[in-house]
């Protein structure tokens, strides 16, 4: 009987990710990621903030708070921490007063803001578009 190895045995499970399947992992993760504020920070972080044309460059907390209108302090900190959490932010504490932390994107966030910038633009571009789209549509409806 042939053993597989842990190695070979990591990507098959990997090979058997499927979104389509309820229990699949990468479900979660798509949640996650579709997050409004998810793409938002992506995109702030990965554009070097409100300039959104920048280099990807670390933000301070307050910063990332500033260019997010609408976002509350609990959001902002939950979503923050689950990018961390999932390997796709870093978190830096340096020791000053008062203490300053900055967040940054890893090489796997920088990769899936290369994507998440891309629906971003798209969403802009087109949202006169769908406007009337909407508005066609409600007006066929009532």
């Amino acid at each position: 009987m042939a053993t597989t190895t842990a190695a070979q045995k990591r990507a098959q499970v990997k090979a058997e990710y499927d979104a389509f399947i309820a229990a699949c992992p990468s479900r979660k993760l798509l949640d996650r990621i579709s997050s409004k504020w998810v793409t938002l920070i992506l995109s702030a972080l990965g554009n070097g903030g409100a300039e959104c044309a920048g280099e990807p460059r670390p933000m301070r907390y307050s910063e990332l708070s500033r260019l997010l209108a609408g976002v509350s302090q609990k959001m902002l900190t939950q979503t923050l921490r689950s990018l961390e959490r999932d390997g796709l932010i870093t978190r830096t504490v340096t020791p000053t007063v008062p203490v300053t932390v900055s967040y940054e994107l890893t090489g796997l966030g920088l990769s899936l803001h290369h994507l998440v910038r891309g629906i971003k633009s798209w969403a802009e571009t087109n949202m006169d578009d769908v406007l009337a789209s909407r508005e066609t549509y409600d007006s066929r409806v009532t």
